[in-house]
């Protein structure tokens, strides 16, 4: 899979995940207004370009509140994504790394976070890991923080899987898109005391890809 190449899917407003995008940036705008007053820590997960973040943070009131970190490990895409932020005048807020987004020494001086984006992430996530890989990004979430996540919902669906993973560890559902969705999003909010992070090295999640998960599984992915 070309990453870079990949985000092309954008330049479709019609396309199932130009949808999901905007859905994310809704859900990206609420968490920004409802956070109380100060420094809003964010974190992004495997951010590619940075469109959901930085889409919001183009006309955001609480932009200067913002102090993000954008992770990812295509340097074209964490190019674009440093392009963006310089372009928006947020270079001294938003930082971007190139970098293994499944490593938690990545985020280990930013996190627990108000604000942690796990987009486009979990469809590439193999479902013998993908209980481990939603505990540990889980804990990059600060208590009364949001986690807004993203998923497939082809069969088999896992997405009430994930919503009873998260629920079990200290979260409350704040959202959730329709089951007939094809891209659901949703919001999880920390209502429990916070859970220590993984090692610094420790790999969050195997990242395995649509191709190869689509070799495993027999389907398109």
């Amino acid at each position: 899979m070309d990453w870079h190449d990949w985000h092309r899917v954008y330049d479709d407003p019609d396309s199932v995940h130009a949808r999901r995008l905007l859905t994310v940036r809704a859900r990206i705008g609420e968490v920004l207004d409802a956070a109380p007053p100060g420094t809003v820590r964010v974190v992004s997960v495997c951010a590619g370009q940075g469109h959901d973040l930085l889409g919001v943070l183009a006309a955001h009131p609480r932009r200067a509140d913002v102090r993000a970190r954008l992770v990812e490990r295509d340097p074209r895409n964490a190019a674009a994504a440093r392009a963006t932020v310089a372009g928006l005048g947020l270079g001294e807020r938003v930082e971007v790394v190139t970098g293994d987004a499944a490593l938690v020494r990545n985020y280990a001086d930013v996190a627990p976070a108000a604000l942690v984006l796990l987009c486009g992430v979990l469809g590439n996530v193999a479902d013998e890991g993908m209980e481990d890989a939603v505990d540990r990004v889980s804990r990059l979430c600060a208590p009364g923080g949001t986690l807004v996540w993203t998923r497939n919902r082809k069969e088999p669906d896992r997405v009430p899987r994930v919503c009873a993973w998260l629920e079990a560890r200290g979260f409350t559902r704040d959202s959730l898109s329709p089951p007939d969705v094809r891209q659901a999003v949703a919001a999880h909010r920390r209502t429990g005391p916070a859970a220590p992070l993984p090692p610094p090295d420790a790999p969050m999640f195997d990242f395995v890809g649509y191709d190869v998960l689509a070799e495993r599984e027999g389907r398109d992915g």
